[in-house]
């Protein structure tokens, strides 16, 4: 944590990282040293053609690490390897419908997390969600929160912190906001919370964080419990960053 930070990997993140000019310099100090770590501790591999160069790691170690400034954490322990495939790429997808029927099929894909050991990144989505940093999309942050939901146990198939009693403020706000999200999908209204969120409690929060560090001022605005939880549970204060910078 205390190495020195090469010059070069500096200008990669102030290029292709625009939260970075956003933070403190005790931030941006904290952010280097979970980033070494990051670095150090997890592999990267290229597949598709895709290129492994110091610009690809640190740009996504920088956004991962992101959202581990202020807490008491490891460094996403159920993970050791990224990889990364130059564009957009097909997997398979399973789909359930209401009789319980499955059918399986290929899906165009930017990223995906495996509960136990990989995150998987097209980077050409990578830098057009970093250089777009106020749409309230981030395929980083989008998979490395599902790799937190693992970790800490946010959400299982049935709901939201399974872990807290019913009747939790945290608990009742998480579920809450889901369902006003499933009732505005099914009705066509327009949302400020990406509708992919609807499709389960693990999209649910991996969008919500998306939201909540690329749109705060509005998420503040229109979801302002919501926005709260997110606040306790990363320990930072996005909109506040906006309204300062």
């Amino acid at each position: 944590m205390r190495r020195e930070v090469p010059p070069p990997w500096l200008e990669i993140v102030e290029r292709n990282v625009p939260f970075y000019r956003m933070l403190s310099p005790e931030d941006r100090q904290e952010l280097w040293g979970h980033m070494q770590v990051f670095l150090a501790e997890k592999q990267f591999e290229g597949c598709g053609g895709a290129e492994v160069t110091d610009e690809v790691r640190v740009t996504v170690a920088a956004l991962a690490c992101i959202l581990l400034l202020h807490r008491k954490t490891d460094y996403y322990p159920l993970l050791s390897s990224i990889v990364i495939y130059p564009d957009e790429y097909v997997g398979e997808r399973r789909r359930w419908d209401d009789a319980g029927v499955v059918t399986e099929g290929p899906e165009p894909r930017v990223g995906e997390s495996w509960e136990q050991g990989t995150v998987v990144l097209s980077w050409k989505d990578v830098l057009l969600d970093a250089e777009s940093w106020d749409d309230g999309f981030n395929v980083v942050f989008h998979e490395f929160a599902h790799q937190l939901d693992h970790e800490d146990g946010i959400t299982d198939a049935e709901g939201f912190l399974p872990g807290f009693p019913e009747g939790s403020p945290w608990r009742d706000i998480l579920e809450r906001e889901y369902e006003k999200l499933l009732t505005d999908d099914e009705a066509g209204r327009w949302t400020l919370i990406d509708p992919y969120g609807a499709e389960s409690p693990a999209e649910f929060f991996a969008v919500i964080t998306e939201t909540f560090f690329e749109m705060p001022v509005e998420m503040k605005r229109d979801h302002p419990e919501l926005y709260g939880v997110l606040r306790h549970y990363y320990r930072q204060d996005p909109e506040a960053w906006v309204r300062e910078g």
